[in-house]
C-alpha cells in the first residue's frame, strides 16, 4: 500500500516519462512511508484540459494523490509531498512550459480496504 494516482494534462502526454515517475513514486513510498514495494500501486490518468488561476496563462497540470493507511506522522507525509515535487521535473519534458504540480496525501480506512490478486 499506497494507492497513487497521477492526473496530468494532455499537453505533456507525449513526453512525460510516466513509467519513470511511477517507479520514482513507488521508491519514495518505500523509503519515506515504509511501504512494501509490492504494495505500491500507481496509475496515470490523462485529462484533456485544466484551468489554473484566473488569468489567461495556460498551465500544464500534474496532480499526485497518495491514499495510505493511517499511522504516518504529519512530518512523514510532508516529507513525501516535498520529495515528490522535487522529483517531478526530472520526468517532465523540457519545453513543457509552465506546469502547476500538486501533491495530496489522504488516508484510507484500513478496516474496510481489501485487495486481491485474481486470475493468476
Amino acid at each position: 500500500m499506497p494507492l497513487i494516482t497521477v492526473d496530468y494534462t494532455d499537453r505533456i502526454a507525449d513526453s512525460f516519462d510516466r513509467r519513470g515517475f511511477g517507479l520514482a513514486l513507488n521508491r519514495l513510498a518505500v523509503k519515506l512511508l515504509d511501504a512494501k514495494p509490492a504494495g505500491c500501486k500507481t496509475w496515470f490518468r490523462p485529462t484533456g484540459e485544466a484551468v489554473v488561476g484566473a488569468d489567461a496563462e495556460t498551465y500544464a497540470l500534474v496532480a499526485v494523490e497518495f491514499r495510505i493507511f493511517p499511522g504516518r506522522s504529519t512530518e512523514a507525509k510532508a516529507a513525501l509531498a516535498e520529495a515528490v515535487l522535487a522529483a517531478l521535473p526530472e520526468y517532465l519534458p523540457a519545453p513543457a512550459g509552465p506546469v502547476q504540480a500538486t501533491v495530496a496525501i489522504g488516508e484510507l480506512d484500513s478496516a474496510v480496504y481489501r485487495a486481491a490478486a485474481l486470475g493468476g
